[in-house]
């Protein structure tokens, strides 16, 4: 009885990553969870930052208003002595001025330490109890039994301009800035309803109002100071990232130019290696293929040396191609420029594909204007381009199709090559690929004779060297063209000439005339020194 057979084993598949969130929901969440670590380790629902730095602006108000609220304290004691005995006045006088000076003492050794949270919490709890002194002061100012001889207007007016102050020298610590003002509002808004009129009720109410809109115009202060705080944080926190991601850029870009230049000089050393035993390879393939010594017994020995000199061919071009590639990325192309026809070494080239092209059946028409004069130019280079343009085209142009090569002017007084096939074309998507290095597009992949997908960026390199434009066009099942365009400085005809003669070729002769000869006096010395003549 035969075994049943064995149940295949499922096996799962990973389930693939998600994808990484964006950068912008990545900082989002950083931000949040720093402000949720921020408001843990604050007194105030603030970054410990900003809990400093607001202390540090309220020290630097106060001190800056010190005269001010000087002035505001003496002038007051002034008008209470009108009403109260002069004594008391100034003793409450010397109370308010000695609370106002612990307030800049503490205010300034504030600003001398360094800043630390254990240190902010500390000067916080200080000022707003300084404060709330200085509001009790005024408060048993307010409330003294003298001042009931005083009118109510008078004495809003008074509480108005203590509690205005207070506030705007407080707003950026609303705590403080309570303490200092509603011990004096409480105190105003007791003393008019326990008179009980119905105008004191009226400005027992105005006091309580005027409290809580002061109280809220230090807050709409405190949060604006907050928020230019912010906004300043973040953008000292956006020009970090800036500097960590040039940072990080200009690394990133030190390490492609280390590795390239680690490229270059691994290429440029293999290329002995390699072409020392390639050149064997193929001078001895050549030898065995053309049987100079002899047949070979077996007929079959010389298609495979021919196979091997052609993969050696093939191999060699390859390097070759290789290594113009690195040298054109790592700046080490140098130009031989002289003076060339570009309408001759169009021709040239064609003579050169000509066969190859017969073999396909492939028909290639020359449209060249007359008179052109020479460019400027590498002659290898432009030979090379050429040649890898029309070999481009009859690999890909099938069986009796037709390729035009024109050269010409273009509009701006340059001259222009055009390479122009029948071929099956190229998707409009895969011209970026095409025209990268090792790009290689649908059509060359299917194509029996692929390629290293080299050519046309080598082509557009150097036509860049030449300061020159490379545009490639191409419609699926209609053709390719490429259109290499050389600008007019390089055209020799645009030269200026000389603007100073040269040289003449040959000194001019001095010539004497009959006429000179026949004036010259006869018997006369040519030289009279020492004669006394």
């Amino acid at each position: 009885m035969s075994n049943p057979a064995e149940t295949p084993e499922v096996v799962q598949l990973p389930a693939e990553a998600p994808d990484p969130p964006p950068v912008s929901n990545r900082r989002a969440a950083a931000q949040r969870v720093r402000e949720a670590r921020d408001r843990l380790t604050s007194t105030s629902g603030t970054r410990p930052a900003f809990d400093s730095e607001l202390l540090r602006q309220y020290a630097q108000t106060r001190i800056s208003a010190s005269y001010i609220v000087m002035l505001l304290v003496v002038a007051s004691g002034a008008l209470f002595s009108v009403w109260i005995k002069p004594i008391p006045a100034a003793a409450w006088t010397c109370g308010a001025l000695l609370i106002h000076f612990a307030i800049i003492r503490h205010c300034r050794r504030f600003l001398a330490e360094p800043t630390s949270p254990a240190g902010t919490r500390k000067w916080r709890t200080r000022f707003i109890l300084l404060d709330l002194l200085y509001g009790l002061c005024w408060m048993m100012m307010l409330i003294h039994p003298a001042q009931d001889t005083v009118s109510g207007t008078l004495m809003m007016f008074l509480m108005l301009l203590v509690i205005a102050v207070s506030s705007m020298l407080s707003a950026n610590l609303p705590i403080a800035a309570l303490a200092a003002t509603i011990p004096v509002a409480l105190a105003i808004m007791l003393s008019f309803v326990i008179s009980g009129t119905l105008d004191n009720y009226i400005l027992a109410a105005l006091a309580l109002t005027a409290e809580g809109y002061f109280a809220l115009l230090a807050h709409r202060l405190h949060s604006t100071t907050l928020a230019t705080m912010q906004a300043r944080a973040e953008k000292d926190a956006l020009i970090g990232e800036l500097e960590q991601a040039k940072a990080i850029s200009d690394e990133a870009r030190h390490r492609a130019e280390a590795a390239n230049v680690a490229k270059s000089r691994f290429l440029a050393q293999m290329s002995h290696e390699l072409r020392t035993p390639l050149n064997a390879i193929l001078g001895f393939s050549e030898v065995m293929k053309s049987e100079i010594f002899g047949p070979h017994a077996v007929p079959v020995y010389k298609e495979y040396s021919a196979d091997i000199h052609n993969s050696g061919v093939h191999l060699l071009n390859l390097i070759n191609e290789i290594l113009d590639l690195s040298r054109i990325e790592a700046g080490r192309y140098e130009l031989n420029e002289e003076a060339v026809s570009l309408a001759n070494v169009v021709a040239d080239c064609h003579h050169l594909m000509k066969l190859r092209a017969s073999n396909r059946d492939i028909t290639i028409h020359e449209v060249f204007e007359r008179g052109m004069p020479r460019i400027w130019a590498d002659e290898r280079a432009i030979r090379q381009v050429v040649l890898n343009l029309l070999s481009n085209s009859i690999k890909f142009t099938p069986q009796g199709g037709e390729i035009w090569l024109k050269v010409g002017w273009t509009a701006s007084g340059g001259q222009y090559l055009s390479v122009k096939d029948t071929g099956s074309g190229i998707p409009e998507n895969e011209i970026p690929v095409v025209l990268a290095s090792f790009g290689q597009g649908s059509n060359s992949i299917k194509s029996a004779e692929q390629g290293a997908g080299l050519g046309l960026p080598i082509a557009k390199n150097l036509i860049d060297l030449h300061g020159g434009t490379f545009t490639l066009k191409s419609k699926l099942r209609i053709g390719t063209e490429v259109i290499v365009t050389f600008p007019p400085e390089r055209v020799m005809s645009a030269l200026a000439p000389l603007a100073e003669d040269g040289p003449p070729l040959q000194p001019e002769s001095y010539s004497v005339s009959v006429t000179d000869v026949r004036r010259r006096p006869r018997n006369k010395p040519i030289m009279s020194a020492g004669t006394g003549a």
